[in-house]
């Protein structure tokens, strides 16, 4: 004997009557706008009484989006959150692609809607509400944003200029009038450099002592212009030491890291900068000797930004900074030898020729000191040392090739022009 059908009342089998059984879609006679997207009053639609007019046609899936299993029989007793979402009658019917309609009502799910060949095809509304987040539309009333624009090197250039003349004005203006104010301004940038650096250094996982190597980076420059290249070892060795101690209070984790990364700020922020105060402090000619160290840079800086925008074809370090090319180094040091062979010869009455080396010698330390800060930036992840100027990023972004170059310049204007006194 066969088993009964569940769906049926009647036994399985060849002994099964011929009468058909009532589908749960509406007959093909009838016309397509007989149906609506909701149910109109009266008996039910399907052949199932406990099953909504306006649920989805097609089997579910046995698991909902909650993870509970969903049985036939249980479908029914959920609420309007759990019916799948294949309609949605607050908008418009589904469209399942961007052809006009359907073209025949059997091939139309419930409640589509069914065009005709001559009807025209409308686009659904836009939501109405808030608008989400990003860029807002622009009217009358609110005209579009204007975006800042950036050169092909990436830097705000407006922003970049009026920073640079800030910059250049507060060097130039303590040392044309009182050369001892230039003190506080190479003391205040190393400082922010040491500041600036530490705070970089910590996404590798390092914390280096702060406050002794703001300390000691002081201390450095002030012992440099009073007391000379001697002072400043000494200066460097304290830093070290100060931190060394400094450290142990916080007990021996990572501290082999930790004494590593301060004791490379030490060198690379207050040791280096200590030959900028050199510079500057020699007797009679130091405020021309630290402008034209200065200048040099300003030059290689500018030619190399010239030159590599209009004519940057080949990458000169691209796992580095991508952004430097040949022809932007050719134009660096084209243009710090140009200018310190006419600086040198009207400041120091040094032969022409021996300007040309002093600038081709600085512009390649400006741009190896831009290149290993590169470096540092890379292996930290990081794009800037800070945000503090604008159109420059940190300070350190503009110190990187002064900090390699003063020390060349001292060793070769103490060749060109002897210090007397």
């Amino acid at each position: 004997m066969s088993h009964p059908d569940p769906y049926t009342d009647e036994p399985r089998g060849w002994d099964r009557s011929e009468r058909p059984v009532a589908l749960p879609w509406p007959e093909q006679e009838l016309e397509a706008g007989q149906w609506s997207r909701r149910p109109a009053a009266g008996p039910e639609l399907y052949a199932e009484p406990r099953t909504r007019p306006y649920a989805d046609p097609y089997p579910a899936d046995p698991y909902d989006e909650r993870g509970r299993t969903v049985r036939p029989d249980d479908r029914d007793r959920f609420d309007d959150r759990d019916a799948p979402p294949y309609f949605d009658d607050r908008d418009v019917p589904p469209r399942f692609d961007d052809d006009a309609g359907f073209p025949t009502a059997q091939l139309a799910p419930i409640g589509a809607e069914i065009l005709a060949d001559d009807d025209p095809v409308t686009e659904p509304e836009p939501p109405r509400g808030r608008r989400p987040r990003g860029r807002r539309r622009a009217s009358l009333d609110r005209p579009a944003t204007q975006q800042v624009g950036t050169g092909r090197a990436g830097r705000n250039l407006p922003a970049a200029i009026g920073v640079g003349l800030g910059l250049g004005a507060l060097i130039v203006v303590p040392l044309a009038f009182y050369p001892l104010a230039f003190l506080p301004v190479i003391a205040a940038a190393i400082a922010v450099g040491i500041w600036e650096m530490a705070r970089a250094v910590r996404r590798s996982g390092a914390h280096p002592p702060l406050v002794p190597l703001l300390a000691g980076g002081v201390l450095t420059i002030g012992l440099a212009w009073f007391a000379g290249p001697d002072a400043l070892s000494l200066g460097l060795l304290v830093t070290v030491l100060g931190t060394m101690v400094w450290r142990l209070g916080d007990g021996p984790a990572g501290f082999q890291r930790d004494l590593t990364a301060a004791t490379l700020i030490a060198v690379y922020v207050p040791f280096l900068g200590g030959f900028a105060a050199l510079l500057a402090a020699a007797p009679d000619d130091g405020r021309l000797r630290i402008l034209a160290t200065l200048i040099a840079v300003v030059l290689s800086d500018t030619g190399g930004y010239a030159a590599g925008v209009s004519f940057g074809r080949h990458p000169m370090a691209p796992s580095i900074s991508p952004k430097k090319s040949w022809e932007g180094f050719a134009g660096s040091v084209i243009a710090a030898a140009l200018g310190s062979a006419l600086l040198l010869w009207l400041m120091f009455e040094v032969a022409p020729w021996w300007g040309a080396v002093f600038g081709v010698a600085v512009s390649g330390a400006a741009v190896l000191g831009d290149l290993a800060e590169s470096m540092i930036k890379r292996d930290l992840g990081v794009k800037d040392m800070s945000n503090l100027l604008p159109g420059h990023g940190g300070l350190m972004d503009r110190l990187d090739s002064i900090l390699f170059a003063v020390p060349t310049a001292y060793l070769l204007l103490a060749i060109f022009v002897p210090v007397v006194g």
